[in-house]
């Protein structure tokens, strides 16, 4: 039995599990269908496969070799996350219980809630150099690197994939009550405003606080 695998699987399935951006964003799509969150929640899983596969790499060492290269990545993603947060505050001040504006049809809706897991992941400036930090430890003395690191990475993805779509249809299971107009205006003010503090959060963190 690998117990560093075993140890491994624990930190990443918590590390998934936590909440934050990611977590957020596929709650929100979820209020607006069950496609929409599932599209959303495999978007995240996206994300992931690319910082992941950069940890691998070892390119995301240069995040942290080059700190401009960083800081446009987490303004950006800062950015974005913002954007995403207000456009959902204004949503619930308005009284929309669906997606943003611009989103109504199922089919777009998805194809938008898709984007934006992918964006509000793959923009997240710490999650490749937690990964680059990560990745080495469960690596045994000996053991093929790339193999290894691989493997390590596979596992957070299958992880993401199982976790996010699970949210997204737990809240669609809990939708007949979430989607009540005062609760999912509360639900969507929450959600937007955890988004737009995260943002800001990124966009004011100096580089040397990474």
């Amino acid at each position: 039995m690998d117990a560093q695998l075993i140890a491994f699987t624990g930190v990443a399935a918590g590390m998934v599990a936590m909440p934050g951006a990611d977590f957020t964003v596929v709650v929100r799509s979820s209020l607006a269908s069950r496609r929409a969150g599932v599209a959303c929640a495999v978007g995240v899983a996206g994300g992931l496969v690319v910082h992941t596969a950069l940890a691998v790499a070892g390119l995301a060492a240069v995040l942290v070799a080059v700190p401009v290269l960083y800081r446009t990545l987490q303004i950006a993603g800062g950015a974005y996350i913002l954007y995403l947060g207000v456009q959902a505050v204004r949503g619930a001040l308005k009284g929309a219980t669906g997606p943003v504006e611009g989103e109504g049809q199922a089919g777009l809706g998805a194809g938008r809630s898709l984007r934006q897991g992918f964006l509000t992941n793959v923009l997240n400036p710490k999650a490749p150099v937690l990964f680059l930090s990560l990745l080495p430890q469960f690596v045994p003395d000996g053991a093929a690197v790339l193999p290894r690191t691989l493997l390590l990475a596979s596992i957070v993805v299958v992880l993401a994939l199982v976790w996010f779509p699970a949210v997204a249809l737990l809240v669609d299971r809990l939708g007949r009550w979430l989607r009540r107009p005062r609760t999912a205006r509360a639900v969507q003010g929450v959600t937007g405003g955890g988004l737009a503090a995260l943002g800001v959060s990124l966009l004011v963190a100096p580089v040397a606080g990474r």
